[in-house]
């Protein structure tokens, strides 16, 4: 049975189907106003969904006692007016969020971005973009450097001495037998070498045993992955030859 009504207007609760729903409360903790469906709904063109696509389906505005929907705004890439779900204030989405097409925003996003399927990245660089220490109502934004290899660094300054040990969790990071050694002398010509590196050191010498006075850089390549394949043959990163699920790649294909 049903009926049809020009106008309804319901002070309590609205609700379809059966069962208890306890976000907009029963009897005596009731919350006026509020409703439950269970669904699935369809919002909009009601042939637009040839079955049931969700809990919620919403379908473009064909009413024509309505006039077009528009929503006023800007986004990087222009809007896609007319819109079929327009959301005026903060949304959360506690699982997945499929988009099958684009994402247009001006996006600030704490976790990963990855990608979509046909390849095309956010960022073809990474940066960090602050306010300037020392200069008001400037910018600085640096870029980080980009190597063929997973490389890690320490740096610093060694004073009268003739080792410089690694962090201790090198060993377990850090293939030492890739490590590099950039030195520095400070003050003068001391003629410093590396004498010989193990895991946890490396060993400098001087000129005639002076004493050493400088500053390092040691990169290292990291084996607790696998080793990055600079070049390969391919059109896209899917074609990577190595495991790409240990890569957050950046830029545009």
């Amino acid at each position: 049975m049903s009926f049809n009504l020009d106008d309804v207007n319901i002070g309590g609760q609205l609700k379809v189907g059966t069962g208890i729903c306890p976000a907009t409360g029963e009897g005596a903790v009731k919350i006026n106003g509020s409703g439950m469906m269970e669904g699935p709904i369809v919002i909009g063109q009601p042939s637009h969904f040839p079955t049931p696509y969700a809990t919620l389906n919403v379908a473009p505005l064909l009413n024509l006692d309505s006039p077009p929907p528009f929503t006023p705004g800007g986004l990087p890439h222009g809007l896609s007016n007319p819109y079929s779900l327009c959301c005026s204030a903060n949304a959360a989405v506690l699982g997945n969020l499929d988009v099958n097409f684009n994402v247009q925003a001006g996006l600030m996003v704490s976790g990963a971005i990855v990608k979509d399927y046909s390849g095309n990245f956010l960022a073809a660089k990474k940066d960090f973009d602050i306010p300037h220490p020392t200069k008001e109502n400037w910018r600085l934004r640096h870029v980080a450097p980009e190597a063929p290899s997973a490389d890690v660094y320490v740096r610093g300054r060694v004073r009268n001495r003739t080792e410089i040990s690694f962090p201790e969790y090198w060993k377990g990071l850090v293939d030492w037998t890739t490590i590099t050694v950039n030195l520095t002398p400070v003050g003068s010509h001391q003629n410093v070498i590396v004498k010989r590196f193990d895991e946890d050191k490396i060993y400098l010498q001087s000129k005639g045993g002076m004493p050493i006075d400088c500053f390092y850089h040691i990169y290292g390549e990291r084996q607790d992955c696998e080793r990055n394949i600079a070049e390969y043959e391919g059109t896209s990163p899917e074609d990577y030859p190595g495991d790409n699920t240990e890569y957050l790649q950046s830029g545009k294909v």
